[in-house]
């Protein structure tokens, strides 16, 4: 026979499910390119867009990007408005 062990803890059902990108994945962009979700899909970067993309600050961009996503940290706005580029966030 098995035992069967209890479930314990909680577990959020409405938790959202976010893809996390650092800054240093976009560095292989062209300077001056558009990044949306779709186009990090198809590159691979992201498996799935889920309920959203956040971005990070880790690693630094050194090109003027315009970078669409759902949520950015502050960190990662910065860094991208310093290089030139721009932020704008997906509702």
């Amino acid at each position: 026979m098995i035992r069967r062990v209890p479930k314990r803890g909680f577990i959020n059902e409405f938790k959202k499910k976010l893809e996390i990108i650092n800054l240093k994945a976009l560095n292989s962009f062209e300077a001056n390119s558009t990044i949306t979700p779709d186009i990090l899909k198809e590159r691979r970067i992201i498996k799935k867009i889920g309920d959203g993309v956040k971005i990070l600050g880790e690693g630094e961009v050194i090109k003027p990007l315009i970078v669409k996503a759902h949520y950015f940290s502050k960190s990662a706005q910065e860094k991208i408005e310093k290089a030139g580029g721009k932020v704008e966030v997906l509702s």
